[in-house]
């Protein structure tokens, strides 16, 4: 499955570049008997309901042309969310100093599972502030991370 994710990657890589998008994530799963493409997106300023409908029509047209996908999919553009994924080191980087959660693939400690402070990135790993002091998560011994906004009513 990763190589068709990278393949469909390359493919729009030139489309999200002219609209100035950043690719955060990207799934292809089969959901209720059907399978779904989707694309979370984020820009400077953040990401529109047209910016939406456009790349989803932008993004249709180039993957029907290439044939990527054999059968019927449902395509579908967003916004990463609040609760956005963290994947690369970029990523890391550009919020340092916000909340986050992090599970891990290996308990430490017998928790896999953390939150706190982000802190950015040091010598190839993520480092999170939390109530037990400063932990250092190496990226591959990351499963998954996303910000954890505070989110007031």
């Amino acid at each position: 499955m990763s190589v068709i994710l990278r393949d469909i990657e390359d493919a729009v890589e030139g489309v999200l570049g002219q609209e100035s998008v950043e690719l955060v994530d990207l799934n292809y799963l089969q959901e209720n008997g059907r399978w779904v493409l989707r694309f979370f997106i984020d820009k400077e300023g953040g990401v529109t309901i047209s910016d939406c409908e456009n790349l989803s029509k932008r993004i249709g047209a180039l993957l029907d042309a290439t044939e990527m996908i054999p059968h019927k999919y449902a395509l579908e553009v967003s916004s990463p969310g609040l609760n956005r994924i963290l994947k690369k080191e970029k990523d890391f980087q550009r919020f340092s100093g916000e909340r986050v959660k992090v599970r891990v693939r290996a308990p430490i400690d017998g928790q896999r599972r953390f939150s706190g402070t982000l802190k950015g990135v040091q010598d190839g790993g993520v480092l999170l502030e939390h109530e037990g002091g400063t932990l250092k998560f190496q990226f591959g011994s990351i499963e998954e991370a996303r910000l954890d906004p505070d989110i007031k009513i």
